[in-house]
């Protein structure tokens, strides 16, 4: 996607050969930042902090920082370290195990010297792959707002509800939830998106809005609990989120607050899609709620927010009690029941483990 007309994706290779690049999203929307990863642990930092988020980045992180850990040594020690650190580095999205799982099949085997080199290969294939699935993700789901639209039967906008962020940015390029919206967009169908602002670290605002306005989509910003108002009075049309984790069932595992706009869209007749790559499919379990770790992550999230101060200054204030308490739940499960359907890179089925089955049908 492009940011003031230059095309960026949000990790890269660099030029030396000896490092990898990234935007670092903790920074956004007030300034753009590319940061350098020189070793492995900067990237499960980045991983871990947050300089890189969404499922799918994380995946192309964690194949990158194993590349880094070769390009050092390319020892059984300093991978299988390697392999221990980035999977302690988030637990939620089932890309970063997944990457890991690429990475130790293609590696093992190997002898040492020879594992840099093919580290680098599999790491650039992930990432390139990535884009793809994106990309077809849009397709599908962008045939799904053309619809609506022609089924509104006139020229106004086709309203979609969204949460987190699942754009570009939480990939590498192209997005998942809104991939289907640029592709729309881009097509020149008139598309506008209800941005939550998803609370405690704000991603709709900071990121969002940010990569929205960017590519000139119309958005508005609303406050969480405004979704349900707005369904309520006829003022959505769809909603349209991403996913850190789907299990073999159906049930999606996103960022928290994704229930409660299921719930919302059940009870107003709005249709409510998850967009999904597969590798954000975990085939290995399928009771979302009883089975998937969902991240504590620090109390300052809720706390403290950051912003810009009428001078332009940019400041982190306290907006709780001294000595408050806090729980930061970092996501919540939204049943299969809830979900009208995912898309994929391979076309859009019902949220449950036969449709699934069968549009993934290797992993039956």
């Amino acid at each position: 996607m492009k940011v003031d007309g230059k095309h960026y994706r949000t990790i890269w290779p660099s030029k030396t050969g000896q490092t990898v690049e990234i935007i670092d999203q903790t920074r956004l929307p007030f300034e753009f930042k590319i940061v350098e990863l020189a070793n492995l642990d900067d990237a499960v930092n980045a991983i871990a902090d947050m300089l890189v988020r969404g499922a799918p980045l994380i995946g192309a992180t964690t194949a990158w920082g194993i590349w880094l850990a070769m390009l050092a040594d390319g020892s059984d020690t300093s991978l299988k370290q390697a392999l221990d650190k980035l999977r302690n580095a988030r637990p939620t999205a089932v890309n970063l195990s997944w990457a890991l799982a690429q990475m130790s099949t293609a590696l093992k085997p190997l002898k040492p010297e020879d594992r840099s080199a093919a580290a680098y290969a599999r790491a650039l294939e992930i990432t390139e792959n990535d884009v793809i699935l994106c990309s077809s993700i849009g397709d599908h789901g962008s045939q799904l707002i053309s619809d609506t639209h022609a089924a509104k039967g006139n020229d106004e906008p086709i309203n979609i509800l969204t949460h987190c962020n699942a754009g570009w940015l939480a990939t590498v390029d192209w997005g998942t939830a809104l991939a289907p919206i640029y592709k729309a967009h881009d097509a020149g169908i008139p598309v506008h998106v209800w941005v939550d602002e998803t609370r405690p670290r704000s991603q709709g605002n900071f990121l969002t809005a940010w990569e929205l306005q960017h590519h000139g989509v119309p958005n508005t910003v609303i406050v969480d609990n405004a979704g349900g108002h707005l369904m309520q009075n006829g003022e959505v049309d769809m909603c349209i989120v991403g996913t850190d984790r789907t299990t073999a069932s159906g049930d999606v595992c996103n960022k928290i607050g994704t229930y409660l706009k299921a719930l919302a869209a059940h009870d107003n007749n709005i249709p409510f899609y998850v967009a999904a790559p597969s590798p954000s499919i975990d085939w290995t379990i399928s009771d979302g709620l009883a089975e998937i770790t969902i991240e504590q992550r620090d109390h300052r999230e809720i706390s403290h927010i950051a912003g810009k101060l009428n001078n332009d200054s940019l400041a982190t204030v306290q907006v709780v009690p001294d000595n408050c308490s806090t729980r930061n739940d970092a996501f919540d499960v939204t049943p299969a029941r809830f979900i009208s359907g995912i898309i994929t890179e391979r076309g859009i089925c019902a949220a449950n483990q036969r449709a699934l089955s069968t549009m993934f049908p290797e992993h039956a």
